[in-house]
């Protein structure tokens, strides 16, 4: 290994800047790890890119934990690729067990090639990997890598390069992925449908959106279609960092692609839809599960249920409960706990009760969640005896150890009853049985005080709450600011909302998003602005609130900006931000933007809701553009996903506003007519 010259690789923009000195024809490999620093190869830019590869795909956002100024990292001199040494030993001759007791007692690239010296030429192409594959150490898996194409004359190949990706990014090395990528390239090793699904799932499980987006359109470019698994890792991802619109348009293109989902996707998209508001969307999916011979499982009910439930949509949420029943599919403590709940909003204490004790019946074991749920539903029905004494059962007879959510209900409903001391004392006792309250505890009481017009007592809590040091969130301010606006003190407010901008306490997301919830457009802006120029990854919720906020503060201009911003980070609006978004491109008088935004959206796969679909066509009649509303009009009755008396009802509106009165008057009947049905 003497005489190795570092070569310089721009790893973070996938592109490589040889010597042009060097007389390697395949280019070079990472190699061993463990060498002294005065070996270390310094990132550098370069303008150059590989063969059949794009140089502006920056997959390292900010906030990666890797230095892009030095890696542990040696580079080779190339080496010319030979034909693979015909074993001389049978592999079922070869005792692995001692080759890798070998290797693993290796510290270095040179102790390493002593431990492989004896087995040079004798072991076949496909024990070797084997072999590379048994090492779970990423720097000596790399060192024996390289000792594979440079000493033992291996050819490289996708297996090889694929193990190598999966060690490094399970280290979650990103830099050097992106250089084992590079290498794989520049050796003519073709990545498979495996090497991008290890890119992308790895990207995902670390929650970097961004990159792992970025490898799909690097996996399009290299003519390899995303199997299920991919796409499913996928739609998890965006989902679950809500980007609910970016989700849908991967399923859509799934199912284009011919690739039919599994009922994990299903279950996925079921919630996805829901949390977009899609309910109609959400719902239909039972029916297209069952088409493709798919039956919807407890899971399946059970997200649909919560998605209502989370609406506040109680009475969908029961009658998807009742229909799990009459199919027959067994219901689970999820599904229970969930639906006492849900009883409970409906004012249906009774049915609440009668499923919490007939779960024995059904052989399901009731846990603190449970007992939690039920004595909420008699908190919001005012029956605080039931609540108090089911409280009891819990500490006394059920053997279900309370915890902190049991402790924050019971505290809610004496602080709902104006019972301060009873409320205090049970804060001393959820003390006393090991369980520190939280700041949803202390937010409770807060609310509690403010809601009586205790301001004095919500002002002495919180300070003595940040005297004591206590670990201070999003959701004490949030509530503290509730009560000074409540209490009339806007001064207090006002020095609050100033605090939160430069507290270290609250994510700046977190921060952008009180401030624009608490309607403190200036605040918010300045702070939007500043978080973003500084190149912090934002959260998606960040710009949906700022979108907000300025189109309720008549600031058209600066929605559309943050719109611009937000899809240059990858995020792809909702339904109800790309309500606020028509708007803005209305009251500016921009209906370019607007039908780009619309036709743009629809043409990735998103789906979008009933109100988005009324807000084109009245955007439409507003800048008088009636044959264009006509024709969309016309378009959404073929399609006949909009209710009918909702389209009706716009369109004649539309007419009313052109002064073609017949017509309005004529679709207005109709509306009238649909709206009884």
């Amino acid at each position: 290994m003497a005489g190795m010259s570092p070569v310089p690789l721009t790893l973070g923009l996938f592109s490589a800047s040889a010597s042009s000195s060097s007389s390697s024809p395949a280019g070079v490999t990472v190699c061993d790890v463990m060498r002294a620093p005065e070996q270390v190869f310094q990132i550098q830019a370069a303008g150059e890119t590989l063969d059949g590869f794009s140089a502006s795909l920056p997959l390292l956002p900010n906030g990666s934990s890797e230095s892009l100024t030095s890696r542990e990292v040696w580079c080779r001199p190339g080496w010319k690729a030979t034909r693979d040494l015909a074993p001389i030993l049978p592999d079922h001759l070869i005792n692995i067990e001692e080759i890798n007791h070998a290797l693993q007692q290796t510290t270095s690239p040179e102790e390493l090639d002593q431990a492989m010296l004896p087995w040079k030429g004798k072991l076949s192409f496909r024990l070797m990997n084997t072999i590379l594959s048994n090492e779970k150490d990423w720097q000596r898996a790399l060192a024996l890598h390289d000792w594979m194409v440079e000493k033992g004359k291996y050819k490289p190949s996708q297996f090889g390069y694929n193990i190598m990706l999966r060690n490094v990014l399970r280290e979650q090395k990103w830099v050097l992925a992106e250089g084992l990528y590079k290498e794989m390239l520049k050796c003519k090793v073709s990545p498979d449908k495996y090497t991008f699904a290890t890119l992308i799932s790895q990207y995902g499980k670390a929650g970097k959106l961004e990159g792992a987006f970025l490898w799909l359109e690097e996996m399009d470019r290299a003519g390899i279609a995303p199997d299920l698994i991919t796409f499913s890792t996928l739609i998890d991802l965006a989902g679950k960092h809500g980007n609910f619109s970016k989700a849908m348009a991967l399923f859509y293109r799934m199912k284009a692609d011919g690739i039919c989902p599994d009922l994990i996707v299903y279950n996925s998209m079921i919630n996805f839809f829901g949390k977009a508001k899609l309910f109609k969307e959400s719902r239909g999916l039972f029916g297209e599960m069952k088409s493709y011979g798919i039956t919807p499982d407890t899971v399946s009910y059970s997200t649909l249920i919560n998605v209502y439930a989370e609406a506040e949509k109680y009475t969908e949420a029961e009658d998807v409960f009742l229909s799990m029943r009459a199919e027959g599919c067994p219901i689970d403590l999820t599904i229970c706990n969930m639906m006492i709940n849900v009883y409970g909003k409906l004012e249906l204490v009774k049915e609440a009760e009668h499923l919490f004790w007939s779960m024995d019946e059904i052989g399901v074991v009731r846990n603190v969640v449970t007992y939690n749920t039920l004595m909420n539903v008699y908190g919001m029905a005012g029956l605080k005896g039931q609540a108090k004494h089911l409280f009891r059962i819990i500490r006394q007879v059920s053997g279900v150890e309370p915890n902190i959510i049991t402790y924050n209900t019971i505290i809610a409903i004496h602080g709902q009853a104006l019972e301060f001391e009873a409320a205090t004392k049970i804060l001393a006792k959820m003390q006393q049985a090991g369980v520190e309250p939280n700041a949803v505890t202390y937010s409770t009481l807060l609310s509690a005080y403010g809601k009586a017009g205790k301001f004095e007592k919500a002002v002495v809590l919180f300070q003595n709450l940040r005297t004591a040091g206590f670990q201070m969130d999003e959701v004490l301010y949030q509530t503290m600011i509730m009560v000074y606006e409540h209490a009339g003190l806007v001064g207090h407010s006002q020095r609050l909302l100033e605090e939160l901008k430069h507290s270290k306490l609250v994510s700046r997301s977190g921060s952008i998003n009180i401030l624009a919830k608490a309607g403190k457009v200036e605040e918010a802006s300045r702070l939007f602005n500043r978080v973003y120029q500084e190149g912090e990854m934002l959260d998606i919720s960040v710009f949906k609130n700022m979108i907000a906020i300025y189109c309720s503060n008549q600031r058209a201009k600066h929605a559309l900006e943050v719109y611009d911003r937000m899809r240059n980070k990858g995020y792809l609006p909702d339904s109800s931000t790309c309500e606020y978004l028509l708007s803005a491109y209305g009251q500016l008088r921009l209906l370019h933007g607007a039908e780009r935004l619309y036709k743009d959206l629809q043409a990735q796969g998103c789906v979008l809701s009933d109100q988005v679909h009324l807000k084109m066509m009245s955007l439409y009649g507003n800048l008088e553009r009636v044959h264009a509303a006509e024709k969309l009009f016309k378009q959404l009755c073929e399609h006949g996903g909009v209710p009918e008396h909702d389209l009706y009802a716009t369109m004649g509106k539309i007419y009313e506003k052109a002064d073609r009165l017949d017509e309005a008057a004529r679709l207005l009947t109709l509306a009238r007519k649909r709206e009884r049905f």
